[in-house]
């Protein structure tokens, strides 16, 4: 079995021995390389092409998402399209989140998150799907709330396919979608982690309701998992 290839971008030196070394404890992930800034981590993903690309938001000499935009906007002998970009952040006010998405990245999660959902992180990443951090899908669904009449014609992003400098896929993309008032309410407690039944009690519905509308969700937002679909409603324009 191929192993995930793996580059670190972090300044903070304990921060990042301390992701190299959790990592390194799987056998299926190899550190490729490490750099503590923006311009020598261009050049090391320029060099090697790894398959996901840790990012930290704050490096010292421009922050991780414009590093993201100019990694999503090569083409040509420096295409970097294969890499997969995982932010890594304290951050998780609204302004980062949108941004960092807009600008192409692939994941976004928080550096105060327990090692096995990093290592989940990795894997979704790896496997082409966005994995966010559900602290920042909260974010996310009150975003979407807030602006109903966008909701009512957004398109999504296809699953698959080479993106443009914006983030956004130019070919294979999904026919616009409506999520409901109710299909929100129910996407919200899904993200809060709630299960089925807690969800049919709170919203006075029954269960066999719940996971009509959990299926509807998915379907309408082309996911293949909860978290995913938060990640596609912010990405479509459904928010922002």
């Amino acid at each position: 079995m191929s192993k995930m290839r793996i580059a670190l971008i972090e300044d903070h030196d304990l921060t990042r021995v301390g992701i190299r070394t959790a990592l390194q404890q799987r056998d299926e992930i190899e550190i490729v390389g490490e750099a503590a800034n923006a311009a020598d981590g261009l050049k090391l993903l320029n060099a090697l092409h790894p398959d996901v690309a840790i990012v930290d938001i704050g490096l010292p000499d421009k922050d991780g998402i414009e590093l993201t935009r100019e990694v999503k906007s090569m083409t040509g002998a420096e295409d970097l399209s294969g890499t997969k970009v995982l932010i890594l952040t304290l951050r998780d006010n609204k302004e980062a989140v949108l941004a960092a998405f807009a600008a192409g990245a692939d994941s976004y999660c928080m550096k105060d998150t327990k090692y096995d959902n990093l290592l989940e992180a990795v894997r979704v990443t790896y496997n082409g799907n966005a994995w966010i951090d559900p602290a920042i899908a909260r974010i996310v669904l009150q975003q979407a709330q807030q602006n109903p009449p966008k909701s009512e014609s957004a398109t999504t992003e296809a699953k698959s396919g080479h993106k443009t400098s914006n983030g956004a896929e130019p070919e294979d993309t999904i026919e616009p979608y409506t999520l409901t008032e109710r299909e929100l309410e129910v996407l919200q407690l899904i993200v809060e982690g709630c299960s089925n039944a807690i969800i049919a009690e709170r919203l006075y519905i029954t269960v066999g309701t719940v996971k009509t509308h959990v299926r509807n969700i998915l379907n309408k937002l082309c996911a293949d998992d909860r978290t995913q679909a938060a990640v596609r409603a912010l990405r479509s324009g459904l928010v922002g």
